[in-house]
C-alpha cells in the first residue's frame, strides 16, 4: 500500500522587512505583500514571515517552507495541507 502524498500549495510572497510593524498587506497582483518588524539579517524576516502565516492560517511552524527566495524580498512558500482555496479563504 502505498503512503498517501501530502498536499503541498505554493505562495508567492513579497517581503518588506524593517517595517514598523508585522502585518499581511494584501495581494500585489499574484504575490502576498507582507511587512515584517524584523531585519533581512540571520532569517529573522523569514521567521517572523512563517509566524505571521502560521497564525493567520491556524496551522503549524512545521506547515509552512520557504521554497526559494531566502535572501530574496520575493519568496515562493510551500504551504502544507491546504489547498489554494482554504488558502486564500484564510487571508482575505
Amino acid at each position: 500500500m502505498s503512503k498517501p502524498t501530502k498536499l503541498s500549495t505554493r505562495l508567492k510572497v513579497k517581503v518588506v522587512p524593517g517595517s514598523s510593524r508585522d502585518q499581511i498587506v494584501g495581494w500585489l497582483g499574484d504575490a502576498l505583500k507582507i511587512k515584517v518588524v524584523a531585519p533581512p539579517e540571520k532569517g529573522r524576516a523569514n521567521e517572523a514571515v512563517i509566524a505571521i502565516l502560521s497564525k493567520k492560517l491556524g496551522i503549524g511552524l512545521d506547515d509552512i517552507q520557504i521554497e526559494s527566495g531566502q535572501s530574496s524580498p520575493a519568496k515562493v512558500i510551500a504551504i502544507s495541507n491546504m489547498d489554494a482555496e482554504a488558502i486564500k479563504r484564510a487571508l482575505e
